[in-house]
């Protein structure tokens, strides 16, 4: 393409990637470059009869179809919700930049508004995240935790329906469409987010010098350098199973310091580690938190949930 043309922006139809696929677009109008969504349907959407298969993590469910049409030039670049990426890209594309970041942490959404300490025995939480589901447990062994699919807005109206007491759901997601009004925030330390959870990510191909530099000014090295470093670390440790894996990245008195916790299923055994991050390799510094779990033993974890993802058909988790 050539640099005075508009830029197209491929996204998912639901109202978060629209939103933020219009973020970007305001993002790029600030710096006088002219782009416009595009909407692909996935076949993660909402209404789409496909479903991970057995035995897989459901890995660009929310993805493949925008990457295809970015790899076939029907649209310049592509928006996505980090944690919707796997850690490996098709050849040849690229994540161009890493704008701003947004909260990363997950938040209850019940009908009273309180924390997850707060919720009456036997609540029924709703979750289809294996992640959230382990650490919800671990926080609470007798909480039911049931299956929750849907875009955001429809996972937020399924609480107080059928006997569904709360929710989590990604903060993030919740303060961008503006429904985080009933949200309580959940503690880091016990319920870790999805690497790369509140960041987005714009990919676009690597041999298009054009686009590359027009998205650059919009990345954000200190957001880059946390969630390359989380995304190093679940990629060593998840091996292309899925797991109950939470890892996030925050400041302290020496620097950036990254943390990982690692689930059963059933959130009755976790283990944790954590290590500082080298702004000038934030990969190798994931690698090292992650081997540090590996010798504890995150491995069987890891194939423990594994097999419990694939018998109840549990794949990649959305916002």
């Amino acid at each position: 393409m050539t640099t005075s043309a508009t830029l197209r922006i491929g996204t998912r139809g639901s109202d978060l990637a629209r939103w933020q696929a219009m973020r970007v677009q305001a993002l790029l109008a600030a710096r006088g470059v002219s782009a416009e969504p595009v909407t692909i349907r996935t076949s993660g959407d909402e209404g789409s009869r496909v479903r991970p298969a057995p035995g897989t993590t459901g890995k660009g469910l929310f993805t493949k179809e925008i990457e295809d049409a970015l790899l076939e030039g029907r649209v310049d670049l592509a928006v996505h919700s980090l944690k919707d990426l796997g850690a490996e890209l098709p050849a040849g594309l690229t994540i161009a930049a890493y704008p701003e970041r947004e909260d990363p942490r997950d938040a209850l959404v019940s009908t009273k508004g309180g924390a997850v300490s707060d919720l009456p025995r036997g609540a029924r939480v709703g979750t289809s995240s294996l992640r959230r589901r382990a650490a919800l447990l671990a926080a609470r062994s007798d909480l039911v935790v049931v299956a929750l699919r849907g875009n955001v807005p429809t996972r937020v109206k399924q609480v107080g329906r059928g006997g569904l007491d709360a929710a989590v759901l990604a903060l993030a997601g919740l303060k961008r469409l503006g429904l985080a009004e009933r949200a309580v925030p959940l503690s880091l330390d016990w319920f870790p987010p999805a690497p790369g959870q509140g960041a987005l990510a714009l990919e676009a191909r690597a041999d298009d010098p054009a686009v590359l530099e027009l998205l650059g000014p919009l990345d954000q090295p200190a957001v880059r350098c946390a969630v390359e470093a989380e995304r190093t670390a679940l990629a060593e440790l998840e091996g292309g199973c899925q797991a109950a894996i939470g890892g996030f990245c925050e400041y302290g008195r020496d620097g950036l310091v990254l943390n990982v916790r690692v689930f059963s299923p059933d959130g009755t055994k976790h283990l944790s580690a954590r290590g500082p991050v080298d702004p000038g390799d934030p990969a190798k510094s994931g690698r090292m938190v992650a081997r540090d779990l590996l010798l504890q033993g995150a491995r069987d974890l890891i194939r423990a949930a594994d097999a419990f993802a694939a018998e109840h058909g549990m794949g990649r988790e959305e916002a």
